[in-house]
């Protein structure tokens, strides 16, 4: 009801364009389109992502997704998904076609997620065509479907769990209630795992390793569930009409899957098996989504969800639909103990169209009174929010020192008073991995970066220090020195002496709000330099990483300790894994040399190992073109380190390809030109600035917030962090050349300021809304990490941003190390200290 008046009350107060007459129309921008309801079709390019195929927007929400063949009732990461080869428009016929084949022969034994194709080959279409009120999906095959696979290959749509708990569903006669949890019964079928296909003679992953013994997530068609329904007719939501659709199969019947059943992170399925012997019309559904007549997007006031220093540019994004004509002044409201008042009131500034919306600006700026406030547009409100001088100073970047990296730390038990985060775990690392083989996560052992250790070898020295990256455990370098790196430059910037929690390296301990009389970041700092130095001196090289040996381990939820027994030397340790990449190595060494530094005095013993890690990598790493940005790196963070001659002349006879390379290397280059005090570098330096900031003005105003945003699966917010960190060193380098808004702006993105309806703050546990169902190594109850810091908003192709409350959408809600929360931490600490100096 709510909605409806909502809706009555827009069309009476503005002047709405009215709608057409209801039919889905193919349009210039890809999808076809009825008023509120958009079908998407093979725009997406990230199916195991839950991303791709024929999708289904209904009144500003993804409801239906992934619609296409597949092998499987409820395929997971690891399932065959087929290679699309083209994809056509037809706006005259109202016609999308992709044309696509099984298999996809480069993805067959190899690649960070190995997937093994069965022994079925052929190619097909599917062909989507808007006719009135409904889409019809019609798919052709070049064959029939061999009879060893009949049940096995089917048109499958799913739907997004997320919003159907507790939803009623009608198959023909047949009602139900979509469940919360998975149910059985279950049933055996043979698996198309035992016959793999011979597709790609470069694959190296090993069949037998992947599927392990026991459940394996790379089988998912061995035990599937019951369908809860099979039937001609399926309408989802029948009680709602802004989420009721119907699906009508012609020529085979419906079935509704729980993919739950397979995989923690699967999604309800809606599935069509091929007939025996159809091509033509193997598969026809007719989609008929209900479309509300004359709905329009409900406007979106975002703000950041902490707030904002007094003396900070202060600026509220309006997202609006771009059919939406009115145009309502936005107002600034005081909220005090007697109630609201009003503060300000202004014209929004057009700013113009990015991706579906249109977007207006207000800017309160000149508001510097203490307070609470909120931005209201019409009935459309922001979040509460304060302005005061101390809207840093707690529970803001705090949380990721007090909770998110304890949580992460590896060969640690964690206790938070009465709470367990996890216990003691993977004391048992590691063994040195196997040659040859394709394993999983992008891991590959090569012949030519072997050690002293043979393949099976226990590796001392492995089990201490270092961050379980995200919710999957395992160690990467660039992930353990890059968080180290990001740490250490936060320490050496804001001088942060704060303490919270005891870190016990010996007893393998950590106690979380139990001070120790030492600096948490150091603390932290020191943890990340124990695993990778650690590594460098055990082995002689840096590591690749530490990981689970099987796919069962890998996926994994819960507590760490779990994942081994901790008992050396027998079949579930963890394997480590070198390589040769010359850019990671030198990348490592400008990591470990600036750690160095901020160790001295703490622990001096790491400190002078990681600075003779960091000379070794810079000498002995052979120069590519692809990793000459990264010894430059290494260069200046060893000048800054030792103020030794060679570095600075290794600096001065690369000055060229700096300036030619300045948008990459600048942000680095400067604390050492400062340090350099050479009058021709310096002028060389500045001068390529001043044309690179013409390029990030131009990167700015591609937004209505002010910073590039160019998702492409996941991880955008991670990247506008790490411009916002890397545009602090130019800001305080060359305060005349570069302002420090890209700072601001980059902050308020991550803690609300983001397109879409869920403006959360991507910093979980920070903020009045913020992002309370992350994918970590809780997910599986539905929780978070305070201080963790989400993927955030994912680009739906071509135009639909999307945050969803869903534990399972890693390029949506995934913590990682060597970024993420330590470059928010450092935002926020860089915020602080430039407001405060004014």
């Amino acid at each position: 009801m709510k909605r409806l008046l909502n809706m009555v009350c827009l069309i009476l107060f503005v002047g709405f364009v009215p709608a057409a007459a209801q039919e889905f129309k193919l349009g210039d921008n890809g999808y076809f389109r009825n008023q509120g309801v958009d079908v998407m079709g093979f725009d997406d390019i990230y199916p195991e992502g839950h991303q791709g195929g024929v999708s289904l927007i209904m009144h500003g929400h993804r409801v239906a997704t992934n619609g296409d063949i597949r092998l499987e009732p409820a395929p997971g990461q690891w399932q065959p998904v087929p290679k699309q080869r083209n994809r056509s428009l037809d706006l005259t016929a109202n016609t999308l076609t992709a044309y696509l084949s099984f298999p996809d022969s480069s993805r067959h034994m190899t690649g960070f997620n190995p997937m093994i194709y069965p022994d079925l080959v052929f190619d097909y279409t599917v062909t989507v065509k808007g006719e009135g009120g409904s889409v019809v999906v019609t798919v052709d095959l070049d064959r029939p479907v061999p009879e060893a696979f009949l049940g096995k290959v089917g048109f499958n749509l799913e739907l997004f769990p997320g919003a159907l708990f507790g939803k009623p569903w009608i198959m023909d006669e047949q009602t139900g209630i979509f469940p919360q949890q998975p149910n059985g019964p279950t049933r055996y079928e043979p698996a198309n795992h035992s016959h793999p296909g011979d597709f790609n003679p470069e694959g190296k992953a090993s069949a037998a390793q992947l599927a392990g013994q026991g459940y394996s997530p790379i089988i998912a068609d061995d035990i599937v569930s019951e369908p809860y329904a099979t039937g001609r007719r399926f309408t989802v939501r029948p009680d709602d009409p802004y989420n009721k659709y119907t699906i009508e199969a012609l020529g085979s019947e419906l079935k509704l899957y729980d993919g739950r059943m397979n995989h923690n992170n699967g999604w309800f399925v809606v599935r069509s098996e091929v007939p025996a012997g159809k091509t033509k019309e193997a598969i026809k559904w007719i989609i008929t989504p209900n479309v509300v007549p004359d709905w329009v997007y409900t406007p979106v006031v975002q703000t950041s969800q902490i707030g904002y220093h007094p003396n900070q540019p202060k600026v509220a994004v309006i997202e609006l639909d771009k059919r939406d004509q009115r145009r309502l002044k936005p107002s600034l409201r005081r909220i005090t103990a007697e109630g609201e008042k009003e503060v300000t009131v202004a014209e929004g500034e057009e700013w113009g169209q990015f991706l579906r919306y249109n977007y207006l600006k207000f800017d309160f700026s000149a508001v510097k009174e203490e307070g609470l406030y909120q931005v209201y547009y019409g009935d459309a409100a922001s979040s509460i929010f304060r302005i005061s001088k101390d809207v840093y100073d707690r529970g803001v970047w705090q949380p990721v020192l007090e909770y998110f990296l304890p949580v992460q730390m590896c060969h640690m038990r964690v206790n938070e008073k009465y709470r367990v985060w996890h216990d003691g775990c993977h004391f048992d690392d590691a063994r040195m991995a196997p040659v040859g083989f394709n394993h999983i996560d992008g891991y590959v052992q090569g012949a030519s970066t072997l050690t002293k250790y043979t393949p099976g070898d226990i590796v001392p020295g492995l089990n201490i220090g270092g961050w379980h990256d995200a919710g999957d455990f395992d160690l990467r370098v660039e992930s353990q020195a890059g968080e180290t790196y990001i740490l250490a430059l936060a320490y050496e910037a804001f001088g942060v002496d704060y303490d919270a929690t005891a870190i016990d390296q010996i007893g393998r301990i950590t106690e979380i709000h139990q001070p120790d009389g030492k600096a948490d970041l150091l603390q932290q700092v020191e943890n990340g330099a124990l695993t990778v130095v650690g590594g460098y001196r055990a082995l002689g090289r840096l590591y690749r990483g530490i990981i689970c040996n099987d796919l069962r381990q890998y996926v994994m939820l819960g507590d760490a300790a779990a994942m081994t027994d901790n008992q050396i030397g027998n079949a579930d340790d963890r394997w480590v894994f070198t390589e040769d990449n010359p850019n990671r190595e030198l990348t490592t060494a400008a990591q470990m040399a600036a750690a160095s530094r901020v160790l001295k005095g703490f622990n001096d013993t790491l400190s002078v190992q990681a600075l003779a890690c960091a000379r070794e990598l810079f000498e002995v790493t052979k120069e590519t073109a692809r990793s000459r940005s990264a010894k430059v790196h290494a260069a200046a963070e060893l000048y800054l380190t030792t103020g030794e001659q060679p570095y600075k002349d290794y600096l001065l006879q690369e000055q060229a390809f700096i300036t030619q390379n300045i948008e990459r290397v600048g942000w680095f280059i400067a604390r050492a030109e400062k340090k350099m005090n050479d009058q021709n570098f310096t002028k060389a330096i500045r001068e390529a600035l001043a044309g690179f900031r013409t390029e990030l003005e131009k990167q700015g105003a591609e937004t209505p917030y002010g910073i590039p945003y160019r998702p492409h699966i996941w991880g955008a917010g991670w990247d506008i962090q790490a411009f916002g960190y890397r545009h602090y060193f130019l800001h305080t380098a060359y305060p005349d050349l570069f302002g420090p808004e890209y700072i601001y702006n980059a902050l308020n993105f991550i803690l609300g300021c983001h397109p879409g309806t869920n403006t959360a703050s991507f910093a979980s546990g920070i903020g009045a809304v913020s992002a309370t169902v992350g994918y970590g190594l809780n997910r599986a109850d539905w929780s978070y990490i305070p201080g963790g810091v989400v993927s955030g908003t994912a680009l739906i192709r071509p135009d639909f941003p999307e945050l969803l409350t869903f534990p399972y959408l890693w390029q949506q809600v995934e913590y990682v190390m060597g970024g993420g929360s330590s470059h928010y931490m450092f935002l926020v600490l860089a915020a602080q200290q430039l407001l405060d100096e004014k």
